[in-house]
């Protein structure tokens, strides 16, 4: 077979990094497959929004094929990656084909992780794809449908009681919106319960929720939450989750609906990799974001591990992955045009932000810190721009927009049969 004289560039996830990279090198001179194990990119800052119906899974995601239609040395690829094996420059798929590399680009992301209760998956979900969001979903919407038909004040109190375990972004997110939409998008719809007497507990191991951000802003999130009618329980660790509640502490809260968003592990695909990993399993990468040893391999997003000039780690958020992806595009580059190298890898912090509930968030970027209604507006303008397409940007104004004014939530449809809790979740109309 002749040798093809143009590199092959392999990446290995279709997120924020992966895509930056591919989109950056549109007019390089490589052939590019990106291989990803779903056939979209989603918006993951939105993914909470789905779980709660206020959006329906096409606002948040788009085809890959579809986003890169255009770029001629693109082949999009669906599979999963199991193992890169680096002396034969390849990577295994999960059905058994290989596809070989010249240069490799793997960000294939994170995962849910339990902190070695593996066993609580089950009962209480975490949220990091859009099958995650439709089951999550489900489950909410079931509770209240459950707590209906239940003649046991028991029984009713705990398919109305809902705890979200983690006071990170998501955690804040899912807890605010929760509680909204018991006080008031289901106001007046059931004959049996009153679903603003649902109890929203968030539940946070450390002494505060948002933790990243300064604490005169994660004192205020505390008092929106609350507010709000979420019950914030801060300073002890979660020690058990069954199908009927959690245990904190000494106490037992009964509770037919937990949601987990306290922990996150990088891929396992890392491990493949044969290189120092850090507690998480991210990859611990060099400054050009390469692995050591192997210049022809980069490691971005959720699975690398990089350690700032002030000494703490690159966070995991979108913006990061966006940098890592452009930086990587400019490396392989300047190495087709046998140009030096870039600086090495530095993340430009774009600020941290979270949203609590309607006309409530707070952001900080800089020196500039908010809270409320302004942060809110900040929040909802800085998503929506972000958001791949004209059409997601304009649906999403649209739904928010109703939402914002009447508290009715678009996508509040249960999928699947009520009465099968295995029964696979069937896809989303894209219409």
């Amino acid at each position: 077979m002749p040798h093809d004289p143009v590199p092959h560039l392999v990446i290995v996830g279709g997120g924020f990094a992966g895509l930056w990279a591919t989109r950056a090198l549109a007019s390089a001179p490589l052939r590019i497959t990106l291989i990803d194990r779903r056939n979209h990119h989603l918006f993951q800052p939105l993914l909470y929004q789905v779980a709660t119906a206020g959006l329906s899974s096409p606002d948040i995601a788009a085809p890959l094929r579809h986003i890169l239609r255009k770029q001629d040395n693109v082949d999009v690829r669906l599979g999963e990656v199991v193992a890169v094996d680096k002396q034969q420059r390849r990577v295994l798929l999960g059905d058994a084909t290989a596809v070989d590399y010249d240069l490799l680009m793997v960000a294939s992301g994170a995962t849910h992780a339990y902190f070695g209760h593996d066993e609580w998956a089950k009962d209480a979900p975490g949220l990091k794809t859009l099958d995650d969001a439709l089951l999550l979903r489900r489950k909410l919407l079931l509770a209240f449908e459950r707590a209906e038909a239940e003649s046991d004040p028991d029984k009713k109190a705990a398919w109305l009681s809902f705890a979200v375990v983690g006071g990170g972004p998501t955690g804040v997110e899912l807890a605010g919106t929760l509680a909204e939409i018991a006080r008031h998008t289901l106001k007046n719809e059931f004959h049996h319960i009153d679903p603003a007497s649902a109890k929203v507990r968030l539940v946070e191991a450390g002494p505060r929720v948002l933790s990243s951000f300064p604490e005169a802003l994660s004192l205020k999130a505390r008092q929106q939450l609350e507010k709000l009618g979420v019950e914030v329980l801060t300073g002890t660790a979660v020690n058990n989750i069954d199908a009927q509640g959690f245990q904190l502490g000494d106490t037992f809260v009964p509770a037919r609906t937990v949601v987990w968003a306290a922990g996150v592990a990088a891929s396992p695909l890392g491990s493949t990799l044969d290189v120092p990993l850090d507690r998480a399993g991210r990859v611990q990468v060099l400054p050009d974001l390469t692995v050591p040893g192997h210049p022809e391999i980069f490691v971005a997003g959720d699975l690398a591990s990089l350690m700032q000039e002030d000494g703490r780690p690159v966070p995991g958020v979108a913006p990061a992955a966006k940098q890592m992806g452009s930086h990587i595009a400019d490396s392989i580059r300047a190495r087709l045009q046998d140009k030096p190298a870039p600086p090495p890898f530095r993340y430009r912090d774009q600020g941290n932000l979270a949203t609590i509930g309607r006309m409530a968030a707070i952001v900080h970027v800089g020196k500039l810190q908010l809270s409320g209604l302004l942060a809110w507006w900040f929040w909802l303008a800085a998503h929506v721009f972000f958001l791949i397409g004209f059409r997601n940007r304009l649906v999403v104004l649209l739904n928010w927009g109703v939402a914002y004014w009447s508290y009715q939530r678009s996508a509040r449809i249960i999928l699947g049969s009520p009465y099968d809790s295995r029964r696979p979740v069937a896809p989303e109309s894209t219409q």
